[in-house]
């Protein structure tokens, strides 16, 4: 999420990098998030202006009891009361703004670096580097679901009754090499000196709305019914959840982990991009590596 100092300061750089990202649409949150901010800060400042007048009056409530002057003193106790309403009405707006304008941020896109080639899609993709030259193959490379097919090793047809499309029962040979791909690969880090970790597979809201915008969580994430839990579609959700709202000790860094899980993806809007094949799937299993450390 884009830091708000750096948005005040240079909305124009933040409006070009949206154009940029072709996603002109949210354009206009920039000059929502400006005015909620302003809004914001205009309700702290009075905020604290009313907690200091009621300190005030507090004190010269005390002194007037201690004076004896009981009407005088329920006069000022009407004026704080009046004043506490007031702050209780400012914090609620504060919170509902603060909502809004962390929905609007999360939904700003962050500043891409100066040196990447704008492009719509991958057909506008700039090649940087070229190592030899693709091989022509002598015969007709088959599609991998056909290579499962033919080896009795895939069953979409009976995936789609009990499940619908996006998913697949894998068989015999092809599952164990499933789960040995997912050995290997998890050993493999070990190896290297990571921390092996399995996370939870549901997180919270307030995990997901810290990795990724509320359009992107409504486009891909699964949500459970009467709670407040997702589904995850990557450990790297839970992952970095381990550590929200904590303070490492600079110690302890870098820390070196990898995550298995399964992962679950409504992959809304993919529909047709893959049409065959096991791509763009619902559910599928991952082994993941997080490393914590100091940005440099």
């Amino acid at each position: 999420m884009i830091d708000i100092n750096f948005l005040r300061s240079n909305p124009d750089a933040v409006r070009e990098n949206i154009k940029k990202k072709f996603q002109d649409k949210k354009l206009s949150l920039v000059d929502e998030v400006l005015e909620l901010d302003s809004k914001r800060r205009e309700l702290q400042k009075e905020g604290d202006s009313c907690r200091s007048i009621r300190n005030t009056l507090s004190a010269k409530i005390g002194k007037l009891m201690k004076e004896k002057n009981t009407e005088e003193a329920n006069k000022v106790k009407a004026e704080v009361v009046e004043n506490n309403e007031r702050i209780a009405q400012i914090e609620k707006e504060t919170e509902e703004i603060a909502v809004k304008l962390k929905q609007d941020m999360m939904s700003i896109p962050n500043m891409i670096a100066d040196e990447v080639p704008i492009g719509k899609d991958d057909s506008e993709n700039v090649e940087r580097k070229r190592f030899l030259e693709p091989k022509e193959k002598p015969f007709e490379v088959p599609y991998h679901v056909d290579i499962l097919e033919k080896l009795g090793c895939i069953d979409l047809d009976s995936a789609r009754r009990t499940s619908g499309q996006g998913f697949y029962y894998l068989i015999g040979d092809i599952a164990r090499l499933h789960s040995a791909v997912l050995t290997y690969a998890r050993d493999f880090m070990i190896d290297k000196g990571f921390t092996y970790v399995i996370p939870p597979f549901m997180i919270r809201s307030e995990v997901v709305s810290g990795v990724m915008s509320f359009e992107e969580m409504d486009g891909m994430m699964y949500k459970i019914e009467g709670e407040d839990l997702y589904l995850i579609g990557t450990s790297e959700h839970s992952m970095i959840g381990r550590f929200m709202n904590t303070v490492l000790d600079e110690k302890e860094l870098p820390l070196t982990l990898t995550s298995y899980s399964p992962c679950f993806r409504k992959e809304k809007g993919a529909h047709g991009i893959e049409e065959r094949g096991i791509y763009r799937i619902h559910q599928f299993e991952k082994q993941e590596m997080i490393v914590i450390c100091k940005p440099e």
